[in-house]
């Protein structure tokens, strides 16, 4: 996601941060096994974005559940007052950098929020 705000990008927490990561914010509620907090190189832990406990338990990373996943987790991020952190991050950031702990790249919250805040930018651009 481009435009008047920050670049999105989202990427492995178990990946080495890299100073082109700019804002590094973990978006995970419980903390990544094996991974020291120095390791992390978080700017923020912004658990309160993360999926409820219950519907992270009734997902639990399946992906025949990812549409019903991906239809429940945007129905609670409009509800959920830490969409505006991350809007103010993404406004005071030339690029913010959603860290998560899943293995696959594409079945994650991160990539459900990047795409959700991204459509939202894209309907402010419309109005």
């Amino acid at each position: 996601m481009t435009g008047s705000t920050g670049e999105l990008r989202i990427k492995r927490v178990y990946q080495p941060a890299a100073p082109t990561d700019g804002c590094r914010v973990l978006v995970d509620r419980l903390w990544p096994r094996g991974i020291s907090k120095p390791a992390a190189a978080l700017d923020l832990w912004l658990k309160e974005i993360a999926p409820s406990p219950e519907l992270r338990t009734w997902w639990n990373h399946d992906p025949d559940r990812l549409d019903e996943f991906t239809a429940r987790y945007r129905a609670e991020l409009d509800h959920n007052p830490a969409v505006g952190t991350l809007r103010d991050l993404l406004s005071q950031h030339e690029r913010v950098t959603l860290l998560y702990g899943a293995k696959d790249p594409r079945i994650n919250q991160a990539a459900v929020l990047q795409q959700y805040l991204t459509d939202q930018s894209e309907d402010a651009h419309r109005t």
